[in-house]
């Protein structure tokens, strides 16, 4: 299906315009702070940790070169490809060590070298992005059709952020010609789509799957409030997850699986303000929220509105401009001398160290979707 642009109102696109050249001039100012670090979460206001330093296998290190890869395919500018690969030479020392890696190196490797390889042809960045493709697809259970998430004891573990890091398997199926990638990716989608998400659209967090069959043996709270509970951005993943996968393979099944997600989401923020509670299902006290949920959300529906057409992709777009504008209203930090845009962001309901914070993989989904609604992203799932 051939891409066409968002009929944004005058109102709307001048917001969004307004909105990206927020975003430039803050991330500019943030990018002669952090250069070729790797930051994660703001604290007071600066980024003062560099995980290439703490913890290179961190799972979030391919997000700021992606917000700098996006912003050279916006402004064909060095200043930002610098430090993107910079940051992508570093990851080599994440796959030199090997352990600690698991699932996301989707996440790491998608938005620095595939994307880089992508935006410039470099090919030592093509050979690291498929180091990665391998990766992930060693970790296919073949006799569970799922692939494994996290490492240690968990052999029959899966959690629904899979979905986000397949989208490198369908890279690598289509760049070297071997459909055994996708075959793994849908196989995998297909177990999740089956134990994890719910009749009314609502996902678990993780399953529990017998490694020697593939049964169900049961689905932990995960990051959410309770087993059974609905956290928020769970149900994120699985909205762009899943129309992701519709884009990579047509298989129609992925669409309507993201469209039930997303009408269970849309549901919910519908009740708080468009803006999302960390856990749907939390108790009513403390209220406790996640931003970030929303910024993953509105990438997942402007996907979903791309393979629609009239009133009903009206209606996907529509969502995603009140989400958006309502992160913007109630939890965007626009001072450029400070570091972190999206706050309120949560790890985990448990967890008060990560709750209502900033963390750069929300300003990464910001700006992806502000760039595609004016029809400037790189497509870099």
């Amino acid at each position: 299906m051939l891409e066409q642009p968002f009929d944004l109102n005058a109102e709307e696109r001048a917001w969004t315009q307004a909105t990206l050249a927020r975003l430039t001039a803050k991330l500019f100012a943030e990018c002669d702070r952090v250069g070729s670090a790797i930051p994660y979460i703001a604290q007071n206001g600066a980024y003062r940790e560099d995980k290439s330093l703490t913890d290179i296998v961190w799972w979030t290190n391919g997000f700021w070169p992606g917000i700098l890869w996006q912003l050279y395919h916006l402004t064909g500018n060095e200043r930002y490809a610098k430090p993107a690969r910079a940051v992508e030479e570093k990851l080599d020392r994440a796959l030199d060590r090997y352990t600690g890696l698991h699932h996301d190196v989707g996440f790491m490797w998608l938005l620095s070298a595939v994307a880089d390889f992508r935006l410039t042809g470099n090919e030592r960045s093509e050979a690291r992005g498929l180091h990665a493709s391998h990766l992930l697809a060693g970790r296919y259970n073949p006799r569970g059709r799922f692939i494994r998430s996290w490492n240690r004891d968990r052999a029959g573990w899966v959690i629904v952020d899979s979905m986000m890091n397949i989208p490198l398997l369908y890279w690598a199926a289509e760049r070297i010609g071997d459909p055994r990638f996708t075959y793994i990716a849908c196989d995998h989608a297909d177990t999740v789509l089956d134990k994890i998400v719910r009749p009314d659209g609502s996902c678990n967090h993780i399953i529990q799957l017998d490694p020697a069959t593939g049964a169900l043996l049961g689905a932990p709270a995960g990051q959410g409030c309770a087993s059974g509970s609905s956290w928020s951005r769970g149900q994120s993943w699985a909205i762009y997850g899943f129309a992701l996968s519709y884009r990579h393979t047509g298989d129609e099944r992925y669409l309507c699986a993201a469209k039930r997600v997303a009408n269970y989401f849309t549901s919910q923020v519908a009740l708080t303000g468009d803006v999302a509670l960390l856990d749907f299902r939390q108790p009513a006290k403390p209220v406790l929220w996640d931003a970030l949920a929303g910024c993953i959300a509105t990438c997942g529906l402007l996907e979903i509105a791309e393979a629609c057409e009239g009133a009903e992709r009206a209606s996907w777009l529509s969502w995603a401009m009140r989400i958006l504008r309502a992160t913007d209203t109630r939890f965007c930090d626009w001072d450029i001398d400070r570091d972190g845009i999206v706050q309120m962001c949560s790890g985990a309901y448990h967890c008060e160290s990560d709750r209502h914070v900033a963390m750069v993989y929300a300003d990464y989904y910001l700006l992806e979707v502000v760039l595609r609604l004016l029809g400037k992203d790189a497509r870099l799932w």
